[in-house]
């Protein structure tokens, strides 16, 4: 698990290392898991590093998408207004530009390239941490090795590419107005999706 928070130019050789180490004291499973680690994007490096040493931080951003996810559903519900969910946007917003600038930091001092699309997938990573339970648990753990993206109703994808299909599952019959009130939902749910993703790109 240290290998993670190693400088990406040394993961290699210690993962190595630390498997010749295993093999030496007869740990062969051991030593076959660690030699398959994948060695992490710039991206998903950066965000170990940030949860390593900004705890704080990313708890900030966290309880900021609770509180955004809290005001999509009763804004959705029709318990809360639109003024709510783009000041829960907002400030899931702020702590992610946090974030985001103290990855450049890091990135920075570990002599890597500082590319706009290198933050944007951090940038990413962290927005799915944000919202949705299974990046936040890959994330806590610190040891991802590819960037996350959060693709709202289609759910989490790996990487920066096109979501991948899922496969439909059959569901019970439905009747017309049952129907008609769970399309209007989902509209509304896309709608605030793009709302409050809205000057994020």
């Amino acid at each position: 698990d240290e290998l993670y928070g190693l400088p990406l130019e040394r993961f290699t050789e210690e993962r190595n290392a630390l498997a010749k180490q295993l093999r030496g004291e007869s740990q062969r499973e051991e030593a076959v898991r660690v030699g398959k680690l994948r060695k992490p994007s710039a991206a998903a490096w950066a965000v170990n590093q940030l949860v390593r040493t900004q705890r704080r931080e990313l708890n900030a951003l966290f309880k900021a998408g609770d509180a955004l996810k809290k005001a999509q559903a009763e804004v959705l519900s029709g318990g809360a207004s639109a003024g709510l969910l783009r000041k829960a946007a907002d400030a899931e917003r702020a702590a992610l530009d946090e974030l985001v600038q103290r990855a450049r930091g890091l990135l920075s001092g570990a002599g890597n390239e500082l590319s706009p699309a290198r933050l944007e997938q951090v940038s990413e990573t962290l927005h799915a941490a944000a919202l949705d339970e299974n990046a936040r648990a890959l994330v806590k753990d610190g040891r991802l090795e590819r960037e996350l993206r959060f693709v709202g109703l289609g759910g989490l994808v790996p990487g920066a590419g096109r979501p991948r299909p899922q496969a439909r599952k059959s569901a019970p019959a439905q009747d017309p107005a049952a129907r008609r009130r769970e399309l209007a939902a989902r509209r509304r749910a896309e709608q605030i999706g793009r709302a409050s993703g809205r000057e994020r790109v």
